[in-house]
């Protein structure tokens, strides 16, 4: 007879968090979120630690270069998406490792035979005002000169005149040569007075720019998760099928941890997966598995060799597998039975390895609930979808403004190395859906709103570490009523109107 649980399983929304003491010193603005990303040993310092914990779903809607760098400066990891040829993939690494923090790979450029009209339209693209103008209309291209919008008056200019009659040509740049530091750069702009700073290489190419804005932007992210080089950090899926030609690649490239995109990590293929890269390269290539459900599958993964363990199968807001399959387990009770043998891991062994709670986040205090209950850091997709720097196309869905989102399960992304179970390679069914997601400006504003209210709930429990908070939070099931009373009720709200 099948084994049946004799509790049933719950998700977030069913608990609260009752609060504790808080003392004087208990202030959002001294709570560290810092938290370990990777496995270490008792007494160590883990190699790679997030500044928040906070890392993006490895999903085509969510995890591009644009959305990575974004992510890097608030302080977390994003995940490039796997589900494209490696070259691709690799690629899109390789850009987010090439913006050096403070140094900007130009991506407006155009060439000097071109028109006013066409800046206007490069313009409208990207909607950055400084253009470089190279000799084959490329980032790195040699440097001709730039066009900004003191350059050109638009009411006073035919719009077919060409760009090499108006633009500041390179003889009268103030430049610097590659190597130059952040610093030293940032000198120069404001001896100058200059609002950018073109970095060429010997041969006059165009390397990067250096911003007079991004200054005040760099001071004012003082969690920026950079490299030793001053590079974002950032992260890459692979999968169980061509991992051996999938890794060296992504590496190369520059990824600082790798993850396995797959809907059910208890199985063999992950253990083949994560050998192979033990074998090839040792302790020094950081690999995150998952997902499980139960004190088993973390074992597993644990004694495997992953470097941090993914928990949540089905919770997905894009996510039918529980439908289609009846295959998961309620979200908040994963979480804490995971967590529990992630403890007892660390008494046996020594060895610390974190655990990432994936899927089930709809509100943003249940990301406190989550660490709260165990978690080291959470995974989220739909959440950074509805950014400005996710991948997909803003779109009026009546009358309001959504962001395209889709799962890897889905006919559209036809992800089926993440569903593989050994058998033809195909996508034989749908395990996630096609959708929208409203529209939420910019990644910054976002989580800084929800980074907010995790710290505020944190002083509420008397805790200004997550450590701390694990160890002092006290939470309680609700009942259904409960969660009724918990929300507006019994009034009429008032109209808002709505910001587009």
């Amino acid at each position: 007879m099948a084994y049946f649980f004799s509790e049933p399983s719950h998700t977030f929304n069913e608990y609260l968090l009752v609060p504790g003491y808080s003392s004087s010193e208990c202030v959002p603005s001294a709570v560290s979120l810092e938290t370990p990303l990777v496995r270490y040993r008792k007494g160590e310092t883990p190699a790679l630690s997030l500044k928040i914990p906070m890392i993006s779903a490895i999903m085509q809607s969510v995890s591009g270069e644009k959305l990575a760098v974004a992510l890097a400066r608030e302080g977390g990891v994003s995940f490039i998406y796997g589900s494209q040829s490696i070259e691709d993939e690799a690629a899109m690494v390789a850009k987010v490792k090439g913006c050096k923090a403070g140094f900007v790979e130009s991506n407006s450029n155009i060439t000097p035979d071109k028109t006013l009209a066409d800046i206007l339209e490069l313009k409208k693209q990207t909607g950055h005002s400084t253009v470089a103008v190279t000799h084959d209309g490329t980032s790195h291209g040699k440097l001709l000169g730039i066009v900004t919008s003191r350059d050109y008056r638009v009411t006073r200019m035919d719009p077919t005149v060409k760009v090499s009659t108006f633009m500041t040509p390179l003889e009268k740049l103030i430049t610097a040569p590659e190597g130059t530091s952040l610093k030293v750069a940032n000198d120069i702009i404001w001896d100058h007075k200059l609002n950018s700073l073109p970095i060429l290489d010997e041969q006059g190419c165009l390397v990067s720019f250096v911003f007079r804005k991004d200054y005040d932007m760099h001071k004012s992210n003082p969690l920026e998760l950079l490299d030793s080089h001053k590079r974002y950090v950032v992260g890459a899926g692979i999968n169980t099928r061509d991992y051996a030609q999938r890794v060296p690649a992504l590496l190369e490239a520059g990824a600082d941890v790798l993850c396995i995109d797959s809907s059910e990590g208890f199985s063999e293929w992950q253990k083949l997966t994560i050998a192979w890269i033990r074998e090839n390269y040792g302790e020094s290539v950081k690999v995150g598995a998952g997902n499980v459900v139960d004190r088993e599958g973390f074992r597993f993964l644990a004694d495997c060799g992953a470097d941090f363990i993914k928990v949540g199968i089905g919770g997905g807001s894009i996510c039918i597998t529980r439908e289609t399959k009846g295959i998961g387990r309620g979200q908040a009770t994963a979480l804490i039975e995971v967590c529990k043998a992630r403890d007892e891991y660390f008494e046996e062994t020594g060895i610390y390895v974190p655990v990432c709670s994936d899927g089930g986040i709809v509100y943003d205090h249940h990301i406190t609930l989550a660490l709260a209950m165990g978690a080291d850091f959470v995974m989220l997709g739909r959440y950074f979808a509805r950014f400005d720097e996710s991948p997909t196309a803003k779109v009026n869905v009546g009358g309001n403004i959504m962001k395209e989102y889709w799962g890897e399960g889905s006919n559209r992304a036809r992800n089926w190395q993440r569903y593989d179970m050994g058998g033809a390679q195909k996508l034989s069914f749908e395990e996630g859906v096609d959708s929208y997601v409203p529209y939420a400006g910019h990644l910054s504003d976002g989580v800084a709103t929800t980074l907010a209210k995790v710290r505020s709930t944190m002083c509420n429990c008397g805790a200004l570490t997550i450590p701390e908070l694990q160890q002092k939070a006290r939470l309680t099931l609700v009942s259904s009523v409960s969660i009724v009373e918990g929300g507006a009720h019994d009034v009429v709200l008032r109209a808002t109107s709505k910001e587009v």
